[in-house]
C-alpha cells in the first residue's frame, strides 16, 4: 500500500506549518494556562479552510479526505493539542454527522457556515452514566406529532459552549437498547437547550467542554439527522473514521515531543558533554522517534484505506491505539530527558504529556480499540 503524502497535501502541511509557527506555538502556553479557548486563532483555522475538510466543495468545503485531514491534524498538534482537537471534532464528529446522514436540507442549511468556520459544529453522545457503554444512555427523546421532545444531559462535550450546531443522540426506543438511538441536530439557543462550561482539565485545556443540559427541547422532525433508531449505527461509522483523526493528533503530539526533546538533549550539557551524547538519553530518543514514526504510518493505513472506499475499521483502531499509547510513552520520556525543567510549565513536554492522556480515553478508550481489533482477529 502506498502511503506517501502526495504533493497537494505536502503544500498544505507547509501552509498549516507556517501558520502554527506564527499564530499558534508562541501563544499555546498561555492559552492552556489561562483554559482560554482561542476564537480568534480558530477563526483563521476556518479562513484557510481546515474546518470544512470533511465538507465537499458543492457545500463550500476543500474534501481533503482521510489523509488530508490526518496530515493536518498532526500538523496542529505538533504545537497545540487542543487546538488540534478543535479541528478534529468540529470536522470529523458534528459537521461529518451531518454531511454523511443528514437530509439534502441540512446539508444545504449548516454545510457551507460549518466549512467556513463561521458556525463550529459539536456532537453529544457521552452522558455522566454512559460512554462507551451507548446502551445505558439515558436522554430521551418523544414524538409529538410532527416534533420531538429531547430531556437529557451530555458531559465532556466538546465546542460545547462555543459550537452553534449540536448533533445530539437520544434514545427513541428503549426495548431496542442501542438500536433504539436516533440523532438529532440542535442550535445554540434553543428554549430549553443549556450549556455548562467544564474547567479544571488535566489536558486539552484551552479545547472547549461543556456539559449540556436538554430539558422539554423541540425539536422539528426535519432536524433528525439520520433514520429513526440508525443513529448509534451511524455513530459506529463515524466513529471509525475519527478514531484516524484522534490517531493522527496522538502522533502529532508524540512528533512535538520528541523535537522538544532532541533540541533540549542537544544543549543541555552533564559531565562535560551534551546529554544528547548519553546512551540513556540517546537510546531514549531513538525509541521515541521509532514508535511516532510507526504511529504515523498505522495512521496513515487507515486512511488511505478509507480513502480508497475500502474497509477500514480495524486499521483505524489499530492506528488510534498505537499511536496513543506511543503518546503517552513519547511525552513520559521526553519530560524524563528534560529532568526537573520537564516537571516545569516553563518547557512545553508537560502540556504535551497531558494532552496525550485524553487520546487513550476519547474517541473510545484503549480497551475498546482492543475489543475492535480482537473482534476482527477471531471473526
Amino acid at each position: 500500500m502506498d502511503t506517501t503524502i502526495p504533493e497537494h497535501l505536502l503544500e498544505v502541511q507547509r501552509t498549516v506549518r507556517d501558520f502554527c509557527l506564527e499564530e499558534v506555538k508562541p501563544h499555546a502556553a498561555r492559552w492552556d494556562a489561562e483554559e482560554r479557548f482561542p476564537a480568534e486563532v480558530v477563526k483563521k483555522v476556518g479562513e484557510l479552510g481546515l474546518l470544512g475538510m470533511v465538507v465537499p466543495e458543492e457545500y463550500g468545503g476543500t474534501a481533503l479526505g482521510a489523509l488530508g485531514i490526518a496530515v493536518v491534524v498532526e500538523e496542529i498538534a505538533r504545537y497545540d493539542g487542543s487546538l488540534a482537537l478543535t479541528v478534529a471534532s468540529h470536522n470529523g464528529l458534528g459537521t461529518s454527522h451531518v454531511l454523511r446522514f443528514g437530509s439534502e436540507a441540512l446539508r444545504k442549511k449548516y454545510l457551507p457556515a460549518l466549512a467556513a468556520g463561521e458556525k463550529l459544529a459539536a456532537w453529544g453522545l457521552t452522558e455522566p452514566g454512559s460512554g462507551s457503554d451507548a446502551a445505558a444512555l439515558r436522554t430521551r427523546a418523544e414524538r409529538k406529532g410532527d416534533r420531538w421532545i429531547l430531556n437529557g444531559t451530555k458531559l465532556f462535550i466538546t465546542q460545547g459552549t462555543v459550537g452553534e450546531v449540536f448533533v445530539v443522540l437520544a434514545v427513541t426506543s428503549p426495548e431496542k437498547r442501542q438500536k433504539g438511538i436516533t440523532a438529532f441536530l440542535l442550535e445554540k439557543g434553543m428554549k430549553g437547550f443549556a450549556q455548562r462550561p467544564i474547567h479544571g482539565k488535566l489536558g486539552m485545556r484551552s479545547s472547549d467542554t461543556a456539559e449540556l443540559h436538554l430539558e422539554d427541547v423541540e425539536v422539528p422532525d426535519e432536524w433528525r439527522v439520520g433514520e429513526v433508531d440508525a443513529g448509534f449505527v451511524n455513530t459506529l461509522q463515524i466513529l471509525d473514521k475519527g478514531r484516524i483523526t484522534i490517531g493522527a493528533l496522538a502522533t502529532g503530539l508524540a512528533r512535538g515531543a520528541l523535537e522538544e526533546a532532541t533540541a533540549y538533549a542537544k544543549e543541555r550539557r552533564t559531565f562535560g558533554k551534551a546529554i544528547a551524547e548519553h546512551q540513556a538519553v540517546a537510546f531514549m530518543l531513538a525509541d521515541m522517534a521509532t514508535e511516532t514514526a510507526a504511529a504515523r504510518m498505522l495512521v496513515h493505513r487507515a486512511a488511505v484505506l478509507a480513502d480508497q472506499g475500502k474497509p477500514f475499521g480495524r486499521e483505524a483502531a489499530m492506528g488510534k491505539l498505537f499511536a496513543s499509547e506511543a503518546a503517552m510513552r513519547a511525552t513520559t520520556k521526553a519530560i524524563q530527558i528534560h529532568g526537573g525543567n520537564g516537571y516545569t510549565r516553563d518547557y512545553p513536554v508537560e502540556r504535551y504529556f497531558r494532552d496525550a492522556k485524553l487520546c487513550e480515553i476519547g474517541e473510545g478508550t484503549s480497551e475498546v480499540q482492543r475489543m475492535v481489533i480482537a473482534r476482527e482477529v477471531l471473526r
